[in-house]
């Protein structure tokens, strides 16, 4: 289909405008389209703009209509009032292509020796590697490095191309890692690339007002060169490289909205499966990002699972285009809202780079063990509060970056009148309108392409049958109710423990003194008690241990003072860790209820509690793969079968006495003695078991006589 354009300048008269298909597979063509597309938008100057000069296949008709119209080099092009917009933007197109030169070409790269190599391609949605071969030319010393890679040009010729003409060939950027990796970690970051741009795609189905891509990434192996080495293999674009998030929390200062709600929609998009950060390149043409996952070793050592989710949504305040996508704001302590614009300040010289896994663990060490920190009036302000601070938050000028830090996303765009009811945090009106998805919002499903539809049911097999849920605590423990989840498999629960830690180790302390009495312990418990309530087990322990006054391993110099209301908040979130499964509380539950000690003022001693806690957890057994912890060391289950013998055997409390049933008992302890080598008890175990069939035998008597 062509696009005609007429003017009223008789100098050049109309100008037809053909689609370009560049000389190469279709994924390159895609992959520079939409990059020159989403750059260009971003950017005022013309010298901004990447080079696209690749010869283009054109049908008959095509050449010859194009034969009637002078030469795009003897075009005089003027934009003028009357014209429309899109006529205006054509015009301008038009005049910074025909301005565009090689910025390469003064290293004179066509005079290097050709190569011929094996490009091995990745399918995302198919899960497939492909492989060709094409020919290069590669300059043999870096003109750029990170931290971890070099950088080198390269000009790489059409596979499709006759002429071997090497002034058209396209400009890239290889890409090998300073210290030498395994061969299959080029393979792995190919991979993530490439998952990470379907997100890409999905996102931008979802209509937000810019949309993103990530760049398309190869492996190219020089199979004619010592050892075969592979490089990573990327189109050259020119721009400002810029870092917008990082895998380990850092947030640009600008705060552009595009990259973090990109990051915030993978998360939920995924259902909390994955999020991918890591965000940086040119416009929102993306590159080398890095996903988080939980329960899963995929991605390399960036991949931080809950702590880089807890690291990204601490720093993360959601905008506009959040709220137009209709995200929910995860939940941060009131503390956490109002110093966020000093904490992004103060994290860019720290935490910009990013970090691998096991490396972002190191921030500070412990408090002291003699330092005991009382958290009782955040524990007292924490229950008067709603559970969800979105309910009766006022919106204030700390809640979101402002207007200017923003670069404008479309020139003649009105700004949002206003955001969603209910929302925690309020954007000030941005220029990142929503006109634009408003327009693709109301597309018809019959205008949508073959190809639309195709990409998006690829990515529902990749992604499974998973539904995006929020990130709001309030919304998922509704949605945990209707699905009639009580406990575990709540990964905004794991992030919200992890928040927990981190805060705990000082990670989010300002400043570089890093002094431990400046420890958010308010936001510790904010996130803790969230993390309890979404199931998370060793939340539930940490908050049960922490308001009985009990050693713990998470929280460990927080001290609260003795209360019944204390104790009776402790046992509540006992008895939830019981049923959750884990056997001490089943055991201090089995005690408790057994001599009344630790129980509170709202339950009563019942035996008939105590022996079922019992049972649960001798039937327990949580032991690690490598044989170093075993549960069952401080309360064995032969002592266990003891006490339930024993309440057995005396009866009362809400239990009937049986004797029989307490000598059952006490063999079934004997034998788990002795297995566990302990002779002399099992002996003691066996004696009482005879006493209490004797016992048996004896109401026998007294019945029948």
């Amino acid at each position: 289909m062509s696009h005609s354009i007429s003017s009223n300048d008789d100098e050049f008269g109309d100008i037809v405008l053909f689609p370009l298909t560049f000389s190469d597979d279709e994924e390159e063509q895609e992959d520079l389209t939409e990059s020159s597309n989403d750059a260009s938008d971003e950017r005022e100057s013309e010298n901004e703009v990447e080079e696209i000069k690749p010869k283009a296949h054109m049908t008959l008709r095509q050449r010859r209509l194009s034969k009637s119209y002078a030469p795009l080099a003897n075009l005089k092009l003027k934009v003028k009032p009357g014209q429309s917009r899109a006529q205006n933007h054509w015009i301008m197109a038009i005049k910074k292509a025909r301005d565009l030169s090689d910025p390469w070409a003064s290293f004179h790269i066509e005079d290097i020796k050709t190569e011929f190599c094996i490009r091995h391609r990745y399918n995302p949605h198919k899960k497939t590697w492909t492989k060709d071969e094409v020919q290069v030319k590669m300059m043999k010393k870096p003109f750029n490095r990170g931290a971890m890679r070099q950088c080198f040009r390269l000009k790489k010729i059409s596979t499709f191309s006759r002429s071997g003409d090497w002034s058209h060939a396209q400009n890239y950027v290889a890409k090998r890692y300073i210290e030498k990796v395994d061969r299959d970690v080029y393979f792995q970051d190919v991979r993530l690339q490439m998952d990470a741009k379907v997100w890409g795609e999905e996102y931008n189905r979802h209509n937000p007002p810019k949309k993103v891509d990530i760049f398309q990434m190869y492996i190219l192996e020089f199979k004619d060169r010592p050892g075969e080495p592979l490089y990573h293999l990327e189109h050259f674009i020119e721009g400002e490289y810029i870092k917008y998030n990082s895998n380990s929390g850092f947030v640009d200062e600008n705060l552009r909205y595009t990259p973090q709600a990109f990051s915030h929609f993978t998360f939920e998009r995924s259902a909390h499966n994955l999020i991918v950060v890591d965000i940086q390149g040119v416009g929102d043409l993306y590159t080398d990002p890095q996903i988080h996952t939980v329960g899963s070793c995929e991605y390399g050592d960036g991949n931080l699972g809950a702590k880089g989710m807890a690291l990204f949504f601490h720093s993360h305040i959601c905008n506009d285009i959040c709220n137009s996508l209709n995200l929910t704001e995860f939940d941060l302590s009131p503390r956490e809202i109002a110093t966020h614009k000093d904490f992004l300040r103060a994290q860019r010289k720290s935490i910009m780079q990013t970090k691998v896994r096991g490396e972002i663990e190191q921030c500070l060490s412990l408090s002291p063990s003699s330092e005991k920190i009382d958290i009782t009036r955040f524990l007292d302000h924490q229950r008067t509060c709603s559970t969800g601070v979105s309910d009766g938050h006022t919106p204030t000028d700390l809640d979101s970056p402002s207007m200017d830090d923003e670069e404008p996303m479309s020139v003649d765009s009105p700004s949002p009148s206003g955001v969603p009811y209910g929302v925690r945090f309020r954007s000030p009106s941005d220029t990142d309108s929503q006109s634009s998805m408003t327009k693709e919002g109301c597309r018809s499903s019959k205008e949508r392409s073959p190809i639309y539809e195709e990409e998006e049911e690829a990515f529902n097999r990749m992604a499974g049958s998973q539904n995006a849920r929020p990130s709001c605590v309030a919304l998922e423990k509704d949605f945990r109710k209707l699905m009639n989840h009580k406990i575990g498999d709540s990964i905004l629960g794991k992030v919200h423990h992890e928040m927990a830690k981190y805060h705990e180790v000082g990670r989010f302390v300002l400043g570089d003194s890093k002094d431990e009495k400046l420890i958010d312990w308010e936001s510790a418990i904010f996130h803790e008690e969230h993390a309890a309530e979404l199931g998370e087990l060793e939340a539930m322990v940490t908050m049960a241990k922490l308001y009985l006054g009990q050693d713990r391993e998470v929280l460990v110099n927080c001290v609260v003072e003795p209360s019944d209301e204390h104790t009776n908040r402790g046992v509540d979130f006992m008895v939830e860790a019981a049923e959750a499964g884990d056997r001490g509380a089943m055991v201090y539950m089995g005690r408790a209820f057994e001599t009344g000690d630790g129980l509170g003022t709202l339950r009563s001693v019942s035996w008939e509690d105590a022996v079922y806690w019992y049972e649960q957890a001798v039937k327990t057994h949580d032991n690690d793969e490598g044989g170093q912890f075993d549960c069952t060391i401080n309360d064995p289950s032969y002592t266990l079968m003891a006490k339930q013998a024993e309440m057995y055997r005396q009866g009362g409390h809400g239990l009937d006495k049986d004797p029989q049933r307490a000598g059952d008992l006490y063999n079934e302890a004997a034998e788990a003695a002795m297995e566990a080598m302990k002779g002399r008890l099992a002996n003691k175990y066996f004696a009482l078991a005879e006493e209490a069939y004797g016992e048996m035998e004896e109401e026998e008597v007294e019945t029948t006589g």
